[in-house]
């Protein structure tokens, strides 16, 4: 890996000049366990489906955009939103103004609320997936090694897709479960490797 940040420490992504924000993520965020958070849940989950067909980093500069636009992903808030205060969001420059992006923030939330009335939260809901509840824990040496989906990641996917979610394909989950750390992916030289944990 390219070392450029000051601080001199090995990530797996961020490690460039003018990359702060992403280097700040990649070390607080990324492959961190989110338990007992549906807020933080709905929130990466609406940022991950926002991100399809972008950068990650575009998203992350919107993110204080998305949290005024989306009532800091208050569930039922979101849920509640009328059509034309989502119509009113694609002239808001703070968000990604992709319309069917916009309006499945809606959708989701109203799906996201039926899982919680079923399974208690929807961490509960989400964590079911792994077995016993634990981080997958990864060793891969390089970032080429990683996969884009998984078989845990077309099982989420192809459950939420059923359960009315939009924009959750397996390649977008598989990049939700990595940063709310079902998946722990750090690479193995990264300085992050061992401080993730379940």
């Amino acid at each position: 890996m390219e070392l450029i940040l000051p601080d001199g420490k090995t990530r797996c992504f961020g490690n460039k000049a003018g990359q702060e924000l992403l280097a700040h993520y990649h070390d607080t965020e990324w492959g961190v366990p989110v338990r007992n958070d549906d807020r933080l849940l709905f929130e990466m989950l609406t940022m991950e489906g926002a991100q399809a067909g972008l950068n990650w980093e575009i998203i992350l500069k919107r993110r204080d955009g998305y949290k005024a636009a989306f009532h800091d992903f208050d569930i039922a808030a979101v849920a509640a939103m009328s059509d034309a205060k989502l119509e009113a969001l694609r002239s808001f420059d703070g968000i990604i103004k992709n319309r069917l992006k916009i309006y499945s923030t809606r959708s989701n939330a109203v799906a996201f609320a039926k899982i919680q009335s079923e399974f208690g939260s929807f961490s509960e809901y989400l964590w079911g997936f792994v077995d016993g509840g634990v981080q997958i824990v990864n060793h891969y040496r390089k970032g080429e090694m990683m996969p884009a989906s998984t078989p845990l990641s077309d099982a989420i996917s192809k459950d939420l897709k059923k359960r009315g979610f939009r924009f959750v394909g397996t390649t977008i989950i598989y990049a939700y479960i990595q940063g709310v750390g079902l998946v722990n992916d750090h690479l193995a030289d990264c300085w992050c490797a061992s401080q993730t944990s379940s």
